[in-house]
C-alpha cells in the first residue's frame, strides 16, 4: 500500500492539539510494518520560521478546481528519528499567521489545502492507492475525488478514510465558502453540503469517505448519538457499516519510563516513583512527603475537560489530605480559579498556568494519580501517558476513557478509577477510593502501579489496526461495494 497522511498539524513541525501527535507518530509506526507511506501538511509560518532544512522539490503548482488560482510550492523534509517523508504545501499569502488557526479566512485555507495536496499528488506520487485525511481541515478531499476527479485516471482510482478525532469541531461556513470551493453546486444541499444553511467541510467528508474512523470503539457509538453527535448523528448512523474507532497509542520509544531524560530518575520499580514524587514536590513547593498523594491534572483549561465538576468539589476533597498539581492553560475563569486556588492552599496546591513539555513529563513520573473527568474525551493521550509511569488515572467513563481504563478491584484487576455520571458527586467518590487505597492499602496499591506499567498502548498496535483498516478500504473498490 502506498498512503498519503493528511493533517493541518504534524508534531514537531506544528501542533495545537492531540492530532499533532498522531500525525507525527502513526506515519512512523506505519512504515515499520514496510508500508510506503508520505504525510503531507501546509507550510505554516511556524514552520518557516523554525525549520530552515526543508527542501525545495517543486513550484508553481495551481490547485485543479478551486476558485483561487494561486500557485504554490511543495517542500520535503523528514519526520524525526525516521525515513518518512514529509511534504509541505507552501502559499505564504494562505498560511502566514503564527497561530496556524489564526488566519482570517480558515474557510478558505483549508478548501485551498485539500485540493492543492491533489494536485500534488496527481503530479508527485501518482500510484498512492489511499488517502487517510484527518478532521475538518482536510475533509474535502473525498468530497474533490468523489466529485471532481472520479474520472480522472490517477485520482480516481485513490481510496480515502476519515479520521474524526473531535467531533466538535466540524468547520461550519456560510455558503459563499462553498462556492470558492470549486465543488459542483448541485451537492449544495441538506443531503450533502448543506448544514441549516450553512456548508460543514467534515459533514463532506463523512459522506464521501470510503472509511470512516474515529479514536476510540466507545467514540465511534456516542457520536451515532443525539447527545454526543453534535447534529451529525444521523449522517454518522447512515455510515454505521463503514464507521470504525481505533485507539490511539502512544510513542513509547519517546515516552519510556527507563530511558526518559526529562524526568529526575529512570522508573524500574515503585521505589523510583517514589523518589521521583519527592523531588516533584521539591520543585513545586509542596510538603515533602510520600505518605501525601500526588494528584495531577494536565490539560486544556476548557469545559470539555470537565473542570467543572472539580471546581465544585475540590476544596472539600482537599480535606482528604492529598496535593493537586494543574498544569495548562486555556479560559481564564479556570485559570484565575486555579490560581486563586493554589494562594490559598500553597503547600497543597500549585497552579502551573502555561505548558511546558520537561514539566509534564515531571508531574507524569512524579504523581500519584492523574485526573480526567471529561465530559466528552474522544480518545484521551493523558491517561496513557499517566500510566506509562505508573500513575493511576482517575477518569470519567466515556469515549476512550472508557476504552482504557479499568476500574481496580481489591482481586487485584484494572489500572484505575472512574465514574460514569457526569455530577461533581460521583467525582468525589472516584477521588475518595483512590485516596483510601493509596493511604490505607499500600499492597494494593503497589498491584495497581504494576498493572499501570504494564498496560500496553503502543503506536504498534494502533499502526497494525490502521493497516487492516486500509485493507478493508481497498477491498472495497475491488468488489465494486462502494
Amino acid at each position: 500500500m502506498k498512503i498519503a497522511y493528511v493533517s493541518f498539524e504534524v508534531v514537531p513541525f506544528a501542533k495545537v492539539g492531540g492530532l499533532a501527535d498522531v500525525a507525527g507518530a502513526l506515519p512512523k509506526y506505519l512504515k515499520k510494518r514496510k508500508n510506503n507511506v508520505f504525510v503531507v501538511m501546509p507550510f505554516h509560518k511556524i514552520v518557516r520560521d523554525n525549520f530552515n532544512n526543508l527542501k525545495l522539490i517543486s513550484e508553481d503548482f495551481v490547485p485543479l478546481s478551486h476558485e483561487l488560482k494561486q500557485p504554490f510550492s511543495v517542500y520535503e523534509g523528514k519526520l524525526p528519528e525516521s525515513d518518512v517523508v514529509i511534504y509541505f504545501i507552501k502559499n505564504n499569502e494562505l498560511f502566514n499567521t503564527k497561530d496556524i488557526y489564526g488566519g482570517r479566512d480558515l474557510a478558505l485555507q483549508s478548501s485551498y489545502f485539500c485540493d492543492s495536496v491533489l494536485k500534488f499528488i496527481k503530479e508527485i506520487h501518482p500510484d498512492t492507492d489511499l488517502i487517510n485525511v484527518n478532521d475538518w481541515q482536510t475533509s474535502l478531499i473525498p468530497a474533490y475525488l468523489k466529485n471532481n476527479y472520479f474520472l480522472d485516471d490517477i485520482l480516481g482510482n485513490i481510496k480515502t478514510v476519515l479520521t474524526i478525532h473531535n467531533l466538535g469541531y466540524q468547520g461550519i461556513f456560510t455558503r459563499d465558502k462553498f462556492d470558492l470551493t470549486g465543488l459542483p453546486d448541485f451537492i449544495f444541499n441538506p443531503e450533502y453540503a448543506e448544514f441549516y444553511g450553512y456548508t460543514n467541510y467534515l459533514k463532506l467528508g463523512i459522506i464521501y469517505s470510503d472509511i470512516v474512523n474515529t479514536v476510540s470503539k466507545t467514540y465511534a457509538e456516542e457520536i451515532q448519538t443525539a447527545e454526543f453527535g453534535y447534529q451529525l448523528d444521523g449522517v454518522l448512523r447512515s455510515k454505521k457499516d463503514f464507521l470504525y474507532g481505533i485507539i490511539n497509542g502512544i510513542d513509547y520509544e519517546e515516552y519510556n519510563p527507563l530511558t526518559d531524560k526529562r524526568i529526575f530518575k529512570p522508573i524500574k520499580n515503585y521505589n523510583d516513583k517514589i523518589e521521583n514524587k519527592l523531588k516533584l514536590q521539591e520543585k513545586l513547593g509542596l510538603k515533602i512527603s510520600k505518605d501525601v498523594p500526588v494528584i495531577s491534572l494536565i490539560s486544556r483549561l476548557y469545559d470539555q475537560k470537565g473542570l467543572d465538576l472539580i471546581q465544585e468539589i475540590i476544596e472539600y476533597s482537599l480535606a482528604l489530605d492529598f496535593q493537586f498539581v494543574i498544569l495548562g492553560t486555556g479560559d481564564k475563569k479556570y485559570e484565575d480559579f486555579f490560581n486563586e486556588l493554589s494562594k490559598r492552599y500553597p503547600k497543597q496546591v500549585s497552579s502551573n498556568l502555561f505548558f511546558d513539555l520537561d514539566l509534564a513529563q515531571k508531574i507524569y513520573a512524579g504523581s500519584d494519580m492523574f485526573l480526567m473527568p471529561s465530559l466528552y474525551e474522544p480518545c484521551g493521550l493523558g491517561q496513557m501517558y499517566s500510566m506509562r509511569y505508573g500513575t493511576v488515572p482517575i477518569v470519567r467513563y466515556t469515549g476512550g476513557l472508557a476504552d482504557t481504563v479499568i476500574e481496580f478491584y481489591e482481586e487485584g484487576n484494572g489500572n484505575g478509577f472512574g465514574f460514569y455520571d457526569y455530577t461533581s458527586k460521583d467525582l468525589l467518590n472516584a477521588i475518595t477510593k483512590a485516596v483510601f487505597y493509596y493511604k490505607k492499602r499500600n499492597k494494593e496499591w503497589k498491584k495497581l502501579f504494576d498493572n499501570c506499567m504494564k498496560s500496553n498502548f503502543s503506536y504498534e498496535t494502533t499502526a497494525l489496526n490502521y493497516e487492516h483498516l486500509y485493507k478493508v478500504a481497498l477491498e472495497l473498490s475491488r468488489g465494486g461495494e462502494d
